[in-house]
């Protein structure tokens, strides 16, 4: 055990954590020339194309030092904002950290973030500057602003560069030396934390592991503790790039375990692993099933796909534990699932993955947050959606939930960014100097303001400078009301939301504005009304499609050309009575889109 070292990789997008990962692979010769290809481990087609990490991965490496030889397992993390749970399982797992900093850019929010976790989990940090080469690396800059936070010397901080390999024996000698090796007691009890897990076809899942205590052997009986379920590990091993099986895997190792389990709610990540005859009393602490902040609903194109679409998601969700959904249903678009999300970039990418490994066309409605609502029997109700809020007259009090968001820029763009936050119903909590042209500013604010456009406009008004984190702090009272948009009267379950009552005024007129443009006239006046309750806040008029009834009237008495236009009025109003008006499917997706 004691020639075993568990590392993660923690840094902010984009700082070259998976291409640090390639030499670290390299340099130890753990991957062939022939398999060798940029990001060996992100290997989904997504994520190479979006150069981001979804999903966290784990791989050994041999190493060789002073004549002896070392196991190192690297388990690398996701770096956005939205797959925090992952990323703090995966630190559970290991010993030790190596924090990638980017020359170019400095200490970023989501760094600051991933790094308290890891601090909380007391881990031994690496520091390392990566991206040395580039033309406008501040290699010193940087190296002082990692001091400042982490309070180490100048000395201890890492130079290197994950293009040219430069610094890179050196991260594996520090690996070596600085991390310390697994404790645990290979005699006790089995206890192993489940980090993460992937679907196989053929094979079902296949959970991956960090053994803390005790001895896992190929066809012991095991049992998970949260979920309670029993298995026999059918075949167990460590990760190299292609699994390599093993006849037993002991304290300190990390490996896989394939146990036939084809029910993706068997297996959570971070739920522990132990032996049926000789069960661990305790799990290992920290596990919690994932929240979800965003919700949407998401329905097949075509109605008959529904039963595709849950099997579908089934699947994903074996890949992507932070997925929820369950069944709903609109009038509008049918049959779908109401899913809930980590944040809008794991909605995203849940849509793309749908599309592109299951080939499924969805259509997403407006993501919202899950309100919390008090009725007057003293009742307390969770809203995910619009329609399931009670009645106006039984409502006591809703409450929204609200976050605390860290956001870290260039002090040139400060005072864009606080305006931004204050026109979202920010507070301004705390403002603090990084370095002399960085500074932290810390905002409380509504979640629901946040999951719409902020990110996207954050990074417009910063230039692309401006680094952003946040967590959930709980609910607070609000005023908020709900938005029906009626079509003739009638409203469209799908185009409801709730609101903040002082943007609902000028929200409701842009929706009718836009719903004006884009359903198709008909052959009768459609009033378009946005309503809170029983007051109508706003209405547009989509004007008939009329037929010149009066063509074959050629001179003569007025009466006759009004007779006939009489006639045509009555017809339009009976027509009115009967009518109804289909939305199309564009008029959804342009109301998602309005900014």
């Amino acid at each position: 055990m004691k020639n075993i070292r568990n590392f993660c990789i923690i840094a902010h997008i984009d700082h070259g954590k998976s291409t640090i990962a390639d030499r670290l692979l390299e340099a130890t010769n753990t991957v062939s020339q022939r398999d060798l290809q940029a990001q060996v481990l992100d290997d989904m087609e997504l994520e190479r194309e979006k150069g981001i990490t979804i999903k966290s991965h784990a791989i050994q490496m041999e190493y060789e030092r002073g004549g002896e030889k070392y196991i190192l397992n690297l388990i690398d993390t996701p770096g956005h904002v939205d797959f925090s749970y992952e990323v703090s399982r995966a630190i559970a797992s290991c010993e030790g950290a190596l924090l990638i900093v980017d020359a170019t850019q400095g200490i970023q929010a989501q760094t600051i973030s991933n790094l308290y976790l890891a601090l909380g989990h007391d881990l031994e940090i690496i520091p390392v500057v990566n991206k040395i080469d580039m033309e406008a690396a501040m290699v010193e800059e940087v190296k002082d602003q990692i001091a400042d936070l982490l309070g180490c010397s100048h000395e201890e901080i890492i130079a290197a560069s994950g293009r040219t390999g430069q610094g890179v024996d050196e991260i594996l000698e520090a690996i070596v030396e600085r991390v310390p090796a697994p404790k645990g007691d290979e005699k006790a009890p089995l206890q192993a934390l489940i980090f993460d897990s992937v679907f196989n076809p053929f094979r079902g899942i296949i959970a991956y592991f960090r053994i803390f205590n005790g001895t896992l052997r190929t066809g012991d009986a095991v049992k998970f503790i949260n979920t309670g379920h029993e298995y026999d590990a059918d075949e167990i091993g460590v990760l190299k790039l292609k699994l390599a099986p093993r006849q037993e895997i002991r304290a300190g190792d990390v490996g896989y375990i394939i146990s036939g389990i084809k029910n993706s709610r068997e297996v959570k990540v971070g739920d522990t692993i132990t032996h049926v005859e000789n069960p661990s009393t305790e799990a290992i602490a920290g596990f919690e099933d994932v929240k979800p902040m965003v919700f949407a609903g998401v329905y097949p194109v075509e109605a008959d796909q529904y039963e595709d679409l849950r099997a579908s998601l089934e699947k994903l969700q074996l890949n992507d534990a932070s997925l929820t959904f369950d069944p709903e249903s609109s009038l509008a678009l049918g049959f779908g699932f109401r899913c809930g999300f980590l944040g809008l970039l794991h909605m995203e990418i849940i849509q793309e993955r749908l599309y592109r490994e299951f080939d499924m066309d969805v259509i997403t409605t407006v993501p919202n947050v899950s309100y919390r609502v008090t009725t007057k029997k003293g009742e307390t109700v969770y809203v995910h959606n619009p329609s399931g809020l009670p009645e106006p007259t039984m409502v006591d009090k809703i409450e929204e939930p609200y976050i605390e968001a860290q956001i870290i820029t260039k002090s040139d763009y400060l005072g864009n960014v606080i305006k931004l936050c204050i026109d979202k119903r920010g507070s301004l909590r705390n403002q603090v100097f990084i370095s002399q042209d960085r500074v932290e500013v810390t905002f409380d604010m509504p979640l629901s303001e946040i999951v719409f456009d902020f990110y996207d406009k954050l990074k417009s008004i910063s230039r692309g400078y401006a680094s952003f984190d946040y967590h959930q702090t709980g609910y607070r009272e609000s005023r908020l009301a709900k938005l029906d948009i009626l079509l003739n009267g009638e409203p469209v379950d799908a185009l409801s939301s709730l609101i903040y009552q002082d943007h609902a005024y000028d929200f409701g007129r842009r929706m009718c504005e836009k719903l004006k443009e884009l359903i198709p006239r008909q052959q009768f006046d459609i009033a378009v009304q946005a309503a809170i309750g029983a007051k109508i806040i706003a209405r547009e008029t989509i004007k008939a499609v009329r037929k010149d009834v009066t063509a074959k009237c050629y001179g003569g008495d007025i009466s006759r050309k009004r007779k006939l236009l009489e006639k045509q009025k009555k017809g339009k109003k009976r027509m009115r009575q009967i009518g109804n008006v289909e939305v199309p499917q564009s008029a959804f997706l342009a109301v998602l889109k309005m900014d």
